[in-house]
């Protein structure tokens, strides 16, 4: 009975051993699986705070798309007024330029509108001298001679009148 009974405290020592083993090997599986969960929930932490910056961030750039894409509109549509405005620039520009040639051609044929009744007066001047000269020389009536001297100082004025009305008319 003796031998029975150190069989069964040695039996219940083998046990009481092992369920100590189990016990001790459960309680470190329990201290792994909870720093694994301290572990879990750090990064669960981390992660969702990173998901709020990302989700901050995302709506932060949605509002700047939406602002750029109204600012772009809007330079677009500037673009267009300023653009219509430089084609009516052009248009304003071609027609100046069209108007400026008019008048320099008709500065360039007034001009020699001019010469050619300078040239007309100075030709008269020279046939009122001539005739003048000849007139002295030939000793026509006085009274004769100074009507056909006043006559041709009137064509004389007259031209010369024409001359500068035919040139201020045009400018």
């Amino acid at each position: 009975m003796k031998k029975v009974l150190l069989e069964m405290e040695d039996q219940k020592n083998s046990y009481e051993q092992k369920a100590k083993e189990s016990l001790q090997k459960v309680l470190e599986e329990k201290m792994s699986a909870e720093q694994q969960l301290q572990s879990t929930q750090r990064s669960l932490a981390l992660a969702e705070q990173k998901c709020e910056e990302w989700r901050s961030q995302y709506e932060a750039l949605k509002e700047d798309w939406k602002t750029l894409g109204t600012q772009y509109r809007e330079l677009e549509s500037q673009l267009h007024v300023l653009q219509s405005k430089l084609q009516g620039a052009d248009s304003r520009d071609l027609q100046m330029n069209q108007a400026l040639r008019l008048l320099e051609n008709e500065h360039q044929e007034l001009q020699a509108k001019i010469e050619c009744l300078q040239g007309d007066r100075d030709l008269c001047s020279s046939d009122t001298q001539h005739l003048q000269a000849q007139t002295r020389s030939l000793c026509f009536p006085t009274g004769l001679l100074q009507n056909q001297s006043l006559q041709l100082q009137e064509q004389e004025k007259l031209l010369t009148k024409k001359g500068q009305q035919i040139y201020f008319h045009k400018f």
